[in-house]
């Protein structure tokens, strides 16, 4: 499959990419991964070994989409969650009387 990384055209096929990532130890994933066979992968690390070229250079997107069409599973970065402010007892009381909570 032809796929463009970082402005470059690539052949790829998901068995050339099996037999790159064959022997590469998986760094520790913080964002965007790519489970290849049965190991979890930094999406960067990955383009880095099959376009050969500096992670500075392309977006994780790029391989995202990349290794979804070549049939690997991809996972983007999980939604953070909204952190909700906890009240105390008493600000809690004064709400629901509906008088302004102060923090």
């Amino acid at each position: 499959m032809r796929c463009v990384i970082a402005r470059f055209p690539f052949d790829l096929t998901k068995s050339g990419v099996l037999e790159s990532m064959k022997g590469i130890k998986p760094e520790q994933v913080v964002g965007e991964s790519v489970i290849i066979g049965r190991r979890t992968y930094p999406a960067k690390q990955v383009g880095q070994v099959i376009t050969r070229q500096d992670r500075r250079d392309f977006s994780a997107g790029e391989v995202l989409r990349a290794m979804t069409q070549l049939g690997f599973t991809c996972r983007s970065l999980p939604r953070a969650a909204v952190p909700t402010r906890v009240l105390s007892p008493f600000q809690q009381a004064s709400a629901m009387l509906g008088i302004p909570v102060t923090v």
